[in-house]
C-alpha cells in the first residue's frame, strides 16, 4: 500500500499530530480494581474513503493488546462546535472515579486549521456521554494538538498538555492547569527542547520519575523529570519507530511489571505498533510481536486506559460485539485474510477497501456445527473452495456450493490459543495460505501448519 503523504503533518512540519495516553497515577475517589483496559480513538482509512469518521470511536480489551470495538466501530459522538469532527482523544479517569475525554478540534487533514479550543466531554461509566463543550486554551494563531491531562497533586488541579506553534516559531507542549475542564489558567510552555515536538505523553510517579514521551522528528523519545514543573524535563531516551512513527501511548500491563508502548505509524498510514520494556527508567524498548496484539481497523491515534470488570461487561452489554470478524495470519500477522477480485488470499493491514477484509462467520451452510464465511461487502458471496483454490462465489443455492463454503473450526494447528479450519468435504484438506493465496490442502509439515492457523478477532 503506497503512502499517502498528505495524511501526516510531517509534511508540513517535519512532525507529525498524534494522540496521547497518561498513567495518572494519584489518589482519588475509591472504585473497584482495575482489570481490563479502554481505547479511543478515531478512523481514517488510506484513501480518506469508507472507514474514515472523525468522532468518537471506544474499544475494550480485557488484555490490553487485542480490542473490541464497540457500536460496530462507528462513533459513539461527534463534535458539534468548532471543526465539527476530532483526531486524537484522549481517556482520562478523574480522580472522583469518573472519566474526560480531551480531543484536537479538527477533522480531515487539513494541518493549516487554527483552533484555540479542544472538545470535551464528561461520563460516569463511558456509556453516555455528556456536558459536551470547547475548553479554549490560549489566544495564539495555532491549534492545539494532542490534548492529554495528568493529575498534578502538588498544585491539586490536573494540567491540559498539548501542542501549539509558539512565538519559537516550532511546536512546543504547552500546559494549563484546570480544576473543572470548564475553564483553565493561562497557558505556559511545558517543554522545548528547541525543536519541533508534537504529541506529549505522559507517566506520573514512576519510581520517582515523570516521564513524558513525545514525537521527535520520525520517532518516539522521552524526557524524565522528578518534578512535574514546566520546564523542568530532560530528553534522555533513545528514539524507536517503525518507519515514521508518531502518538506515542504509554500502558502499564495490569498483569506484569511491563510497560507497552504504543506508536501510529503513517508509512502507510494508520498501523500501529507496540513495544514493551520492564522499565521506563532503562529507555529501552523491545518491539512485540504483531501476534500479540491487534489494532481496531481504521484506527488512528489512540488514547487508552484501564477499566474496571464491571465496566468492561457493562460497556460490551451496552454497545456489542462487532457483527463481523477479521482473520488474523499466524505466520504473517501482518496480513489478514481478504478477497480480491474475489480471490482468497492474505495481505498486509491496511487494507482498501477495508470491508474486503470484514467477515460474517454464519453456521456452515452444509452443517451448521461448521462455518461458513459470508463477504461483509458482498453479502451475496461466501468463501468456497474451487479446485482447491478459494474465491468469493455468489451462493447458487446446489448442495455442491454448500459443501464448498464449509469449513470446520478446530484448534489452531500452530497455536491451539488461534484456530484453523478444515474442509467440509475434503476433510484431509485445511485452508491455508501459499504465495499469500488462500486454498485447502493437507497439512504435513510445520510449515503448513502455521500457515493454516487464523486469529478470529476484529
Amino acid at each position: 500500500m503506497s503512502e499517502i503523504p498528505r495524511l501526516s503533518r510531517r509534511t508540513l512540519l517535519g512532525a507529525t499530530a498524534a494522540v496521547p495516553l497518561a498513567l495518572t497515577l494519584g489518589t482519588g475517589t475509591a472504585h473497584a480494581a482495575d482489570s481490563a483496559y479502554a481505547m479511543v480513538y478515531f478512523t481514517e482509512s488510506t484513501n480518506l474513503g469508507d472507514g474514515t469518521d472523525y468522532g468518537l470511536h471506544l474499544a475494550v480489551s480485557p488484555d490490553g493488546l487485542n480490542w473490541t470495538p464497540l457500536n460496530q466501530n462507528n462513533p459513539l459522538v461527534t463534535p458539534t462546535a468548532g471543526a465539527l469532527g476530532l483526531r486524537d482523544p484522549f481517556l482520562m479517569r478523574k480522580q472522583d472515579g469518573t472519566f474526560v475525554v480531551l480531543a484536537t478540534d479538527l477533522k480531515g487533514t487539513d494541518w493549516s486549521y487554527n483552533s484555540q479550543y479542544i472538545h470535551v466531554w464528561d461520563s460516569a461509566d463511558l456509556r453516555t456521554f455528556t456536558g459536551y463543550r470547547r475548553l479554549k486554551l490560549h489566544d495564539m494563531t495555532t491549534h492545539s494538538w494532542a490534548p492529554e491531562a495528568f493529575w498534578d497533586a502538588g498544585r491539586g488541579q490536573y494540567a491540559v498538555i498539548y501542542s501549539s506553534v509558539n512565538s519559537s516559531g516550532h511546536n512546543v507542549i504547552m500546559v494549563n492547569y484546570t480544576s473543572d475542564f470548564v475553564t483553565a489558567s493561562a497557558p505556559q510552555v511545558f517543554f522545548d527542547p528547541g525543536y519541533d515536538v508534537i504529541d506529549g505523553d505522559m507517566a506520573v510517579g514512576v519510581n520517582g520519575y515523570n516521564y513524558l514521551y513525545f514525537k521527535k522528528n520520525q520517532t518516539l523519545v522521552a524526557a524524565r523529570s522528578t518534578s512535574l514543573n514546566p520546564g523542568s524535563f530532560t530528553e534522555f531516551s533513545a528514539g524507536v519507530a517503525h518507519g515514521g512513527t508518531e502518538a506515542p501511548t504509554v500502558v502499564k500491563s495490569l498483569t506484569s511489571g511491563n510497560w507497552w508502548l504504543w506508536g501510529d505509524t503513517y508509512t502507510p498510514n494508520g498501523v500501529f505498533y507496540a513495544w514493551q520494556s520492564s522499565s521506563l527508567a532503562s529507555g529501552t524498548w523491545t518491539a512485540l510481536d504483531q501476534k500479540t496484539y491487534t489494532q481496531p481497523v481504521n484506527s488512528k491515534h489512540c488514547g487508552i486506559t484501564t477499566i474496571t470488570t464491571t465496566e468492561y461487561n457493562n460497556l460490551l452489554a451496552k454497545w456489542g460485539a462487532p457483527a463481523w470478524n477479521r482473520l488474523k495470519s499466524y505466520n504473517f500477522p501482518a496480513r489478514y485474510v481478504r478477497h480480491s477480485n474475489y480471490a482468497g488470499r492474505i495481505d498486509e493491514y491496511p487494507i482498501e477497501p477495508y470491508k474486503d477484509s470484514l467477515w460474517t462467520l454464519v453456521p456452515g451452510l452444509a452443517d451448521s456445527s461448521g462455518v461458513s464465511f459470508r463477504s461483509v461487502n458482498y453479502p451475496t458471496r461466501y468463501l468456497r473452495h474451487y479446485n482447491y483454490a478459494l474465491q468469493l462465489d455468489a451462493n447458487d443455492g446446489t448442495s455442491t456450493f454448500a459443501g464448498d463454503a464449509t469449513f470446520y473450526r478446530t484448534a489452531g494447528l500452530a497455536d491451539a490459543s488461534w484456530a484453523s479450519f478444515r474442509s467440509y468435504n475434503n476433510p484431509t484438506r485445511y485452508i491455508r495460505h501459499a504465495n499469500y493465496v488462500l486454498r485447502i490442502d493437507p497439512v504435513s509439515t510445520a510449515t503448513d501448519r502455521q500457515d493454516a492457523t487464523f486469529r478470529v478477532g476484529y
